[in-house]
């Protein structure tokens, strides 16, 4: 990455470490639960390759932080930044998908479903059908492009500048590819597989230093230790 496209403000998405419903592959929203011992190593070899002075994650270069007010994603805070001061953007508005489906693992999801006289024609997508008691992928999009618009509002006087401008997004497995999807300006149905592990960080910027222009960053160079 060259020194020109640095100064074009980022997102990293980070995904809280490993729970143990993360683990078992439940569905996991309003439930508040730790991590596991390995998902705070997880998020601890994230923060050592990549958060701190002059590494990809800069909090010099930080504008605002959006943190689940789950105890799984506050915790990846604290970890990731040494932080515990609490002075966070809370992310009620954008947290995850709450449903009647708590607990349960997609297989179990499509057999309650089934029971109950749904899915006759095609098996349950979550983005597309969404969830029995709880939101709709239209309610989801809604909120998180209430989010995009306002971290756009904030990006946007800064494209080239060197004011601070990145963003930090701290939330679920679901939430964060789909808030990378709506970024695209996909919906939430659209066939896009994308994957996230627990403490993994994503990167979403703009082309061309372009508002307009959203983009994930598939690959990228780190900064220069030099």
């Amino acid at each position: 990455m060259s020194d020109k496209d640095v100064s074009t403000p980022r997102v990293f998405l980070i995904r809280h470490g490993q729970t143990e419903w993360s683990q078992n592959g439940r569905h996991t929203s309003t439930t508040d639960i730790p991590l596991t011992d390995r998902g705070e190593k997880q998020v601890r070899a994230s923060a050592k390759y990549m958060y701190g002075s002059g590494k990809l994650i800069d909090p010099a270069k930080l504008a605002k932080v959006y943190v689940s007010p789950r105890q799984r994603a506050t915790r990846t805070y604290e970890l990731l930044s040494g932080k515990t001061d609490g002075a966070l953007h809370m992310l009620c508005l954008v947290l995850t998908l709450r449903s009647e489906y708590e607990g349960l693992k997609p297989a179990e999801i499509r057999a309650k479903r089934k029971a109950q006289g749904l899915d006759k024609d095609q098996e349950w997508e979550i983005w597309r059908d969404g969830c029995e008691g709880g939101e709709s992928p239209a309610q989801v999009s809604s909120r998180i492009d209430s989010l995009i618009k306002t971290i756009r509002d904030l990006q946007a006087p800064h494209m080239q500048d060197s004011e601070p401008k990145d963003v930090v997004l701290v939330a679920h497995g679901h939430l964060t590819r789909a808030f990378a999807k709506r970024w695209l300006g996909y919906e939430l149905s659209f066939p896009l597989s994308l994957m996230m592990e627990p403490g993994g960080v994503g990167v979403l910027s703009y082309q061309h230093h372009n508002i307009n222009e959203p983009a994930l960053l598939l690959g990228l160079g780190f900064p220069s230790q030099e």
